[in-house]
């Protein structure tokens, strides 16, 4: 079947969506979810080849923390001109271009022997893979019918924490046999490849973008971050997300060396535990979203009480908690991180379809400003409690660290409920669709 054949008009790209053969179906979802499984390896991958990057290149903490959050600052930097070229030029010609960069990134951050050089294979790296969510979530926006979004999304999620699954015990298990720059190579290889598949495989969605000039792109985008509905959700899943990207990532690592006092192969097999739970959270939010729904039970509620019990996770972290609690601990650390993935679902429904990709992309801009923030910060503050003969760090510093995480997560919570604000509107009686697209009636079942 010829791209051309699937293009739909806009008007029928609802009803389209529920008469997709499986063919196009997997041609739309899996080189995205390959990009995306990608993307998920380089965002956590340092969290277990830390200790041999401290030890070949002599990085201090706050060093590792701004090594690290270089793929963060260049993915959120990427996010609003990401959304504009999307939005533009089509998903499909925008990641296959970036994932060639996050190659060249691999091969530099291989070859790269210093902290100048490590960074910029970094951001390369993240600049090249910033596209891999928004990109699928554009596409899918473009061919899957509003409300199996959720449930798509999930999906994709799912793939992406498969990625963070690999970056722990198998990765671990590659060091055994090669050095870290071996894997990066590798990873670099895998990242062309996907590339090709992307631009090779994926069909084109022929709807002309209802603005074309960059003067009523950048008004749309103007448009997103005025929007009230935006304003309300954006900072509670910014910090959550962000949060989870900066702990996960890369300071669970060091917490259980430091704090839980394992060794590396279980340090690796218990942040195996924090992904498989994040697959299993991504996947059963989506399900667990659509059933409620049914049951009347709004999404801004579900996403709001899992990034709350997720903030509860931060303080279990934070009071140092281990043992035999542990293992749950770091299963409910990774399940209600995913409750943040929501509020993409979210602006995708509210938002009219010519405008998915620039407010998803805003939303993620503010999501890695913040995961940069927090991941760079924890390191300066662990570098006070930094023991430099062993290049570890007292448990006091993560104490002090993620209590800081906790105050912004609180904060957030607080302007998302705005107890304070009885008068205005409650976030559950926004629409979940921009005026624009709430004449469009999804097919039935």
């Amino acid at each position: 079947m010829s791209s051309s054949s699937l293009a739909r008009a806009p008007g029928d790209a609802s009803t389209a969506a529920a008469r997709l053969p499986l063919a196009t179906v997997l041609r739309v979802f899996l080189p995205f979810a390959a990009g995306y499984y990608l993307s998920y390896v380089f965002r956590t991958v340092n969290a277990v080849v830390a200790p041999d990057l401290v030890h070949d290149a002599g990085l201090a903490a706050s060093d590792l923390g701004f090594l690290t959050s270089m793929y963060l600052a260049a993915f959120a930097l990427l996010q609003l001109p990401l959304g504009i070229l999307l939005d533009r030029f089509g998903p499909r010609r925008v990641e296959a271009a970036l994932l060639t960069l996050a190659a060249a990134g691999a091969l530099l951050f291989a070859l790269s022997g210093g902290l100048a050089g490590l960074s910029l294979g970094r951001a390369l790296i993240g600049a090249g893979v910033s596209c891999c969510m928004m990109a699928a979530f554009k596409s899918f926006a473009m061919w899957f019918e509003p409300r199996r979004l959720p449930m798509v999304y999930g999906a994709l999620l799912t793939v992406g924490s498969l990625g963070a699954i690999s970056a722990t015990v198998p990765v671990q298990w590659l060091l055994g046999w090669v050095d870290w720059r071996v894997l990066f190579v590798a990873l670099a290889a895998f990242a062309g490849v996907a590339s090709l598949t992307v631009f090779a495989v994926v069909p084109d969605h022929r709807a002309p973008a209802a603005d074309t000039r960059l003067r009523d792109q950048l008004d749309g985008l103007r448009r997103v971050f005025r929007d009230r509905f935006f304003r309300r959700i954006a900072p509670l899943s910014a910090i959550s997300s962000g949060s989870s990207l900066a702990i996960n990532g890369l300071w669970a690592g060091p917490w259980l060396r430091d704090v839980a006092g394992l060794g590396r192969e279980a340090v690796a097999t218990h942040l195996l535990v924090i992904s498989a739970s994040m697959g299993v959270g991504f996947f059963a939010m989506g399900l667990l979203t659509a059933r409620l729904s049914r049951l009347g039970v709004r999404p801004h509620t579900i996403a709001a009480a899992g990034m709350g019990g997720f903030m509860l996770t931060v303080i279990a972290l934070a009071v140092g908690t281990t043992g035999t609690a542990l293992w749950l601990l770091l299963a409910c650390v990774g399940f209600l991180a995913t409750a943040a993935s929501l509020c993409y679902s979210l602006v995708s429904q509210h938002f009219p379809r010519e405008l998915t990709g620039r407010a998803n992309t805003a939303l993620n801009v503010l999501v890695f400003l913040a995961a940069f923030a927090v991941q760079w910060g924890i390191g300066l503050v662990l570098n006070v409690w930094e023991n430099p003969a062993t290049h570890t760090y007292a448990p006091t510093g993560y104490r002090v660290a993620f209590a800081g995480v906790v105050t912004c997560q609180m904060l957030a919570l607080l302007w998302f409920l705005r107890p304070w604000d009885r008068g205005r509107t409650r976030i559950d009686e926004m629409p979940t669709r921009a005026p624009e697209a709430a004449s469009e009636t999804p097919p039935p079942d």
